[in-house]
């Protein structure tokens, strides 16, 4: 298998958004003293920093594409060469399995959930479900016109754990980084997938999703995983 990720040289570690960019990470911190809690923020930094790593190179590494601030569509794709529109549905649908996950059953009812969420919220969830590196990659941007609203979930089993998380500039402003890390941990480790299946997972995320975006936008949003 080849790399998938290339990074550029201006790469920058931060999470991704959906212009397949990179956002910067601010640091809040609610500690009294910064000169006598350095090494607590600076870990708690490094931490966070981390995980929000981990979910933007898992995800451009399941797509097979570039997430570095300085790399452009066209330079990623050239790089990666993983464009695959002939694995695109002939017809818009919020859910592509190229890998034979789902059920068109429960492809329908992950469709009912995502545009009720569409229609309460506003924002956008897109699944796919595919075995690296059969992807339709860089095809998909144009195909779900993904932008700051949109969440990409790819559930690939490839590298592991198989929810990864592409998420939009809006959404991340609402939604707190650490639950990412949290679902991925819970509903995408590969004792839970390998057990109770592929299609699981999938379809507990996109509930877990569902539930985290619905609730009021505050301190305390999205705190559990259901």
């Amino acid at each position: 298998m080849g790399t998938a990720f290339l990074p550029c040289c201006c790469a920058s570690s931060s999470f991704s958004s959906l212009h397949f960019q990179t956002n910067s990470i601010k640091i809040v911190s609610s500690f009294p003293s910064p000169i006598h809690h350095t090494n607590s923020l600076n870990f708690l930094k490094k931490k966070w920093v981390s995980e929000s790593l981990n979910i933007a190179l898992s995800t451009a590494l399941a797509l097979g594409i570039s997430l570095t601030g300085g790399c452009g569509i066209a330079e990623a794709a050239a790089k990666v060469g993983v464009n695959k529109p002939e694995l695109l549905p002939k017809e818009f649908s919020p859910v592509i399995d190229v890998a034979g996950f789902l059920t068109s059953g429960q492809e329908t009812r992950l469709a009912q959930e995502i545009a009720d969420i569409e229609k309460t919220t506003g924002f956008k969830l897109r699944v796919l479900a595919q075995n690296y590196p059969d992807t339709p990659g860089l095809a998909i941007k144009d195909f779900w016109q993904v932008d700051d609203r949109t969440i990409v979930f790819v559930a690939d089993p490839t590298f592991g754990n198989i929810l990864n998380f592409n998420v939009g500039a809006t959404v991340d402003l609402d939604i707190p980084r650490s639950f990412w890390s949290r679902l991925a941990g819970k509903y995408g480790n590969i004792f839970y997938w390998k057990e109770k299946g592929e299609d699981a997972s999938i379809e507990a995320a996109v509930m877990a999703i569902s539930s985290c975006l619905k609730e009021p936008v505050g301190a305390n949003n999205c705190s559990e995983v259901y």
